[in-house]
């Protein structure tokens, strides 16, 4: 499970900063701002990346849960108690799911048709996120105290 927690954080961490760079006006993995928004957000006619706001209230999320595997097994001293850990673990990964669930339906592909994004989505972004919440899912199961 050391494995698994670890790998988890370093996801996390690598998507972590992504959102910080394009927080910070980064354009990869587009020429401009506009491709790189059609890229990466995807929704209906988007235009441009979120604010920087955005991108770092999505980079703050991240980063927070990229401290919860590690924690979860005990690697450093948490203020939580081990049953609070696994719960949120296990919200943690229900999100993750969910969205990439999400990102299998019509609805979602509705909402975000934008090219190249609904096809990176389906080949990356939604896979992406169900392995995440497997991930937290599995790891909340083994290290739930009993």
């Amino acid at each position: 499970m050391i494995a698994l927690a670890f790998v988890l954080s370093f996801v996390l961490l690598l998507i972590t900063a992504l959102h910080v760079y394009w927080g910070i006006g980064g354009i990869w993995p587009g020429r401009d701002a506009a491709s790189c928004a059609r890229a990466v957000v995807g929704f209906r006619g988007v235009d441009e990346m979120p604010t920087p706001f955005a991108s770092f209230a999505v980079a703050a999320c991240l980063g927070l849960a990229t401290l919860w595997p590690p924690a979860l097994i005990g690697f450093f001293a948490s203020p939580f108690p081990r049953e609070g850990l696994a719960a949120t673990s296990l919200l943690i990964g229900l999100v993750f799911l969910g969205r990439g669930i999400a990102g299998f339906t019509p609805w979602w592909r509705r909402l975000a048709p934008e090219q190249p994004f609904a096809r990176l989505d389906v080949r990356y972004y939604s896979p992406l996120c169900l392995l995440i919440g497997l991930g937290f899912a599995i790891l909340t199961i083994m290290e739930f105290p009993t």
